[in-house]
């Protein structure tokens, strides 16, 4: 048993003490942003804003913002609506959401573009019978995130986009 033993420490101390040739090497790394011949690229950082928006007839129950400031193609947008207050703390939800009524249903959505965002209502409910609760002043908070860090996130908790991407958000009324 002792010889076992022995024989057993002995290899794995061959084992794992032994080394091997060096592997080839790694493959280059990225040229930085806008191809900057090998210089390191600029710090990567996500943009936001907030949006205060009425919903109408007149503008056919949508909204449309430019960004006013450079969205990369690869860029991904996320939209957040406040969808409740707790003592003077906002509650966001990343839309799309979804309200049930008796008489149909009200969807808060969004669509973007590399130059804007549009907000809009859709659904079965007859826009113009809702309440002004909601399609008056409906706050959204727009977050556009450079895709390199979107994934793997958790992208519907509004906190964690704004810690891990260093979010400082602005507001337009």
């Amino acid at each position: 048993m002792k010889r076992i033993l022995s024989f057993i420490a002995v290899f794995a101390l061959l084992f794992t003490s032994c080394t091997g040739p060096q592997g080839p090497p790694g493959f280059d790394g990225f040229d930085g942003i806008n191809g900057s011949n090998g210089q390191d690229g600029g710090l990567i950082v996500a943009s936001a804003f907030e949006i205060e928006v009425d919903f109408n007839a007149d503008n056919n129950y949508e909204f449309t913002e430019s960004y006013g400031f450079e969205v990369l193609p690869s860029d991904v947008t996320l939209v957040y609506i406040e969808w409740e207050n707790d003592d003077g703390e906002p509650i966001w939800r990343l839309l799309s959401q979804t309200e049930y009524f008796d008489n149909g249903v009200l969807v808060y959505n969004y669509d973007f573009t590399q130059q804007d965002v549009r907000f809009f209502l859709d659904g079965t409910i007859d826009f113009n019978t809702l309440d002004a609760t909601f399609t008056q002043n409906q706050v959204f908070r727009v977050v556009v995130v450079p895709a390199d860090n979107i994934d793997g996130l958790d992208t519907s908790n509004f906190d964690l986009m704004m810690d891990t991407n260093a979010i400082k958000s602005f507001v337009i009324r």
